[in-house]
């Protein structure tokens, strides 16, 4: 029978447990997937703690990729054999998985099921927040948070590509290097400098026109203070933990200031933009592009240890399980 972790109480990395679980015949509109990588996300540890309720007890993961075994009723445009992939849909976390052809995109050739598995959730969100979310022009000046992790090293080299300077913060020498490689213009120790004052001085006291912030408590003040007038903060994420209540008088004095909190479900409405954010990434993997770094591939069985290397900032780039 296909293994599969499940978490049957909410907690900390030790609640997951590998579970032997079939998940059964695809339904209408469904494919039966055999998976060659489930994605780790930072969403995936909200919802182990109970964070985002989910009714227990449940297989974790929303991302994954592999080869149709099995399609359902009505299932047209997909057939056994196919390599395809998917974000958003629980059960991720496993051998196999029934998943909804709508939410569902062919791999192409020229692209491994290990980095379709590491582009979907994170790239999606890389690739909204650039093109919709605020869409960065070029010579823009833009400041993008934890720019060696999953989202940021997309977001830095998708920005770039469209005429951007970009500067960004991390953590170590190590991910300054990643980031610098990925082409960042400036990177900023944010555990040594105050990276809204050195983000002041860079854009000549003017600031930035956007901030990328996915890391939440401990960066929202001095993202707000690192914004241009009229710049938008796009809080994305809160990897350090929620943020405060902000007085709407704060973006009044801060300089008209733009505060959305995206999440990539409202930047995927149609099949439509479903098949235009996949393309554009696919297509910028294949022509080489767009480096997709996976930082870390684990077993089923470690799904723990891949949560505890995410939550403790001990991981660069994509972490993957491999069923």
């Amino acid at each position: 029978m296909p293994t599969a972790v499940q978490v049957s109480r909410t907690g900390g990395p030790e609640v997951l447990e590998l579970a032997e679980i079939e998940p059964g015949p695809p339904g209408a509109g469904e494919l039966l997937v055999e998976l060659a990588a489930a994605g780790v996300n930072y969403i995936d540890t909200y919802q182990r703690q109970g964070i985002y309720p989910i009714d227990l007890p449940f297989v974790l993961g929303s991302e994954g990729a592999g080869t149709v075994v099995e399609t359902g009723e009505g299932v047209t445009e997909f057939a056994p054999g196919d390599r395809v992939t998917w974000q958003g849909v629980l059960g991720s976390y496993a051998q196999r998985a029934v998943v909804p052809a709508s939410a569902t995109v062919k791999v192409p050739d020229g692209v491994s099921d290990e980095i379709a598995a590491a582009t979907m959730l994170q790239g999606m969100t890389a690739h909204y927040l650039v093109r919709s979310t605020y869409e960065v022009k070029a010579g823009d000046d833009i400041l993008v948070h934890a720019a060696a992790g999953g989202v940021g090293l997309l977001l830095v080299q998708l920005a770039k590509a469209r005429g951007a300077r970009v500067l960004c913060t991390v953590s170590t020498d190590e991910k300054a290097e990643l980031a610098r490689g990925a082409g960042a213009d400036h990177v900023i120790r944010y555990d040594r400098e105050d990276f809204a004052a050195v983000t002041r001085e860079l854009t000549n006291g003017e600031g930035v026109a956007v901030v990328y912030d996915g890391v939440g408590k401990s960066t929202i003040d001095g993202s707000l203070a690192s914004l241009k007038i009229r710049g938008t903060l796009a809080l994305f994420g809160a990897a350090s933990g929620p943020v405060p209540p902000i007085d709407p008088q704060r973006l009044n004095s801060g300089g008209s200031l733009f505060l959305t909190r995206p999440t990539l479900a409202h930047y995927l409405r149609t099949r439509e933009e479903l098949d235009w954010r996949a393309g554009e990434l696919f297509a910028a993997v294949r022509d080489g592009s767009l480096n997709v770094r996976i930082g870390g591939r684990y077993p089923l069985a470690d799904a723990r240890k891949a949560h505890e290397d995410l939550q403790g900032r001990r991981t660069t780039g994509k972490l993957l399980l491999i069923p």
